[in-house]
């Protein structure tokens, strides 16, 4: 039975994406063009979001997998995760991504003329980002086509296999509220002993904090499906005591930052605030969710299928915009306003134009046809 809750939470943290984007536009942060005035304060609501916004999205992904592979074999999955995932990315590589790296060049003084001066005599020569190839925000695709394919036999073998003594684990702990917190652990071996070596570069090879973090999440996701209503029901009756739980971790972790000095002892009480923050707040959701967002809608079916064409153009368009205001004098929220509208009122025109309506687009943005779009539901 399809989780309509799910694709909500898909819905609108792929739409707090765009927001975090555009905000990237205006902290100190590094990003690939910069406002000509950084506000310090809007790094705390940006920080606050990025604690748990991938990590949820691989959660939500680990569960649809659970979904999709319900109805077809390992074969089958394979080209359908290969169909829906490289075959975007291949699209945004070659047509999305080579604007955003354009209009840097362009303020970095490294590139004179215009696009097609750029595309394609120079767009894919070297690796980003001394050169210009690259896949930017579309890396998300690449780690989830590695994890997909990577876990098929695990999965396959859990399917068949319902009974077996990982998932009868898993419904112990979902049955108890606090129990779910013993996930945490490989979360928090990660985040304190790997990452300070392998800081995020999203380019998947070396990358190797964030490919076993986001693998683990992806693979709890499947988990925490797996074992049925008996999660749903305890994150939707304990869903307050989560969300104080995260308030509590990250007004921890913030005053961490705030009034002590890094130190090896700060970084490991750092890592467990931020497990148990992330932790927290995914199971918040999650709660929150399943209490008010499980039902369907028109609104709901659109924006579904709406969400993946504007997660591979958004960037894109919120760059083209970002490079015309960043030398004007506007203030932080014209501008804000600007980007935002501007990003999502162009994604929705190219996606309601043209993507959503010429059936040979449909699949290079990763959509189903039309006839299969009425009956699927991984």
């Amino acid at each position: 039975m399809r989780r309509h809750d799910l694709d909500w939470l898909r819905v609108i943290v792929f739409a707090l994406l765009i927001l975090y984007h555009v905000g990237m536009f205006f902290v100190p942060w590094g990003f690939h063009i910069k406002n000509n005035v950084i506000y310090e304060g809007i790094k705390w609501p940006m920080l606050f979001v990025n604690q748990w916004r991938l990590p949820i999205l691989f959660v939500i992904s680990g569960m649809g997998t659970y979904y999709a592979l319900s109805k077809r074999s390992g074969g089958q999955f394979a080209m359908e995760r290969i169909k829906r995932l490289f075959l975007p990315l291949l699209v945004g590589i070659l047509f999305i991504v080579p604007p955003q790296v354009y209009f840097e060049r362009l303020d970095k003084g490294q590139f004179e003329g215009s696009f097609f001066d750029y595309w394609p005599a120079q767009a894919f020569i070297g690796i980003y980002p001394e050169g210009n190839f690259s896949w930017h925000h579309l890396w998300f695709l690449p780690y989830l086509l590695v994890f997909s394919l990577l876990l098929i036999p695990s999965f396959l073998y859990l399917r068949n296999n319902p009974q077996t003594s990982l998932i009868k684990w898993v419904s112990r702990l979902a049955a108890r509220p606090m129990a779910l917190f013993w996930l945490i652990v490989p979360l928090y071996l990660w985040e304190s002993l790997l990452e300070p070596f392998f800081p995020s570069t999203h380019a998947l090879w070396g990358d190797w904090f964030n490919v076993v973090n986001y693998l683990t999440l992806f693979f709890y996701g499947f988990l925490l499906i797996s074992v049925g209503d008996v999660f749903w029901k305890t994150v939707a009756t304990n869903r307050r005591k989560y969300l104080y739980l995260g308030i509590a971790g990250f007004s921890l972790m913030i005053g961490l930052r705030m009034f002590w000095e890094d130190s090896t002892l700060v970084h490991f009480i750092e890592a467990l605030f931020k497990v148990v923050n992330l932790w927290a707040w995914i199971l918040a959701l999650f709660g929150y969710a399943s209490a008010y967002l499980n039902q369907s809608s028109n609104t709901l079916s659109y924006a579904n299928e709406a969400v993946y064409p504007f997660y591979i153009l958004h960037q894109t368009i919120t760059i083209a915009i970002g490079f015309y205001l960043m030398d004007l004098d506007w203030g932080f929220w014209p501008k804000f306003i600007i980007m935002v509208v501007g990003t999502f009122g162009i994604s929705w025109l190219i996606y309601e134009a043209v993507i959503r309506r010429w059936t040979w687009i449909r699949p290079l943005f990763g959509l189903k046809n039309r006839i299969q779009d009425t009956s699927a539901a991984a």
